[in-house]
């Protein structure tokens, strides 16, 4: 497996991080971008990004069909996603149920996790605050940390990104053997 999760805070250092996995691989790199430039501050969000990037790497800017834009990537080329939680609003936006969200990010975690070079996945937790008092933000936070949890799940390294710093994150399962030893 070639998949790389990182999740953490808004501003964490999780998409910095993500470039310097890129930029590690040598190779050459696809950005799949999955951000919509609805409003003016969000445009001034994707030029900066934009602006972060070699201009060398491709981007296939694709807000919904996640799996398509993987599969279309050139094979050779080292991925970046970015970012999970942009995907599963967008998805819950255009009427996606959360078990269809559930079910094609197993699909696209699988293909992102078969792919021979790394492939680089960024999302935000926004499961650690408080219980959000509206049922859409519950059901947006719910959503999203299932689709977390199955990006973890495929993946080689899983890795917490919190004010600049990186935690490596075992599997729960790595926990119950230890308490069996």
């Amino acid at each position: 497996m070639a998949l790389v999760f990182l999740v953490g805070g808004a501003r964490s250092g999780k998409s910095r991080l993500a470039q310097l996995f890129a930029l590690r691989s040598g190779g050459p790199v696809t950005f799949i971008a999955t951000g919509e430039p609805r409003d003016g501050e969000m445009q001034e969000r994707i030029r900066l990004h934009r602006r972060e990037r070699p201009a060398t790497w491709k981007t296939i800017e694709e807000p919904v069909d996640l799996l398509g834009a993987l599969r279309s990537a050139a094979q050779d080329d080292c991925v970046i996603v970015d970012c999970l939680t942009l995907w599963v609003s967008n998805l819950l936006e255009a009427g996606r149920s959360a078990e269809e969200v559930l079910a094609t990010s197993a699909e696209c975690a699988r293909q992102a996790a078969q792919r021979g070079p790394e492939t680089i996945v960024v999302s935000n937790e926004v499961g650690l605050g408080i219980v959000p008092p509206n049922e859409l933000a519950r059901a947006y936070r719910d959503a999203l940390g299932s689709v977390n949890c199955t990006f973890a799940d495929a993946a080689r390294r899983s890795v917490l990104v919190v004010a600049g710093r990186a935690v490596e994150l075992s599997p729960l399962t790595s926990f119950l053997e230890d308490a069996d030893g």
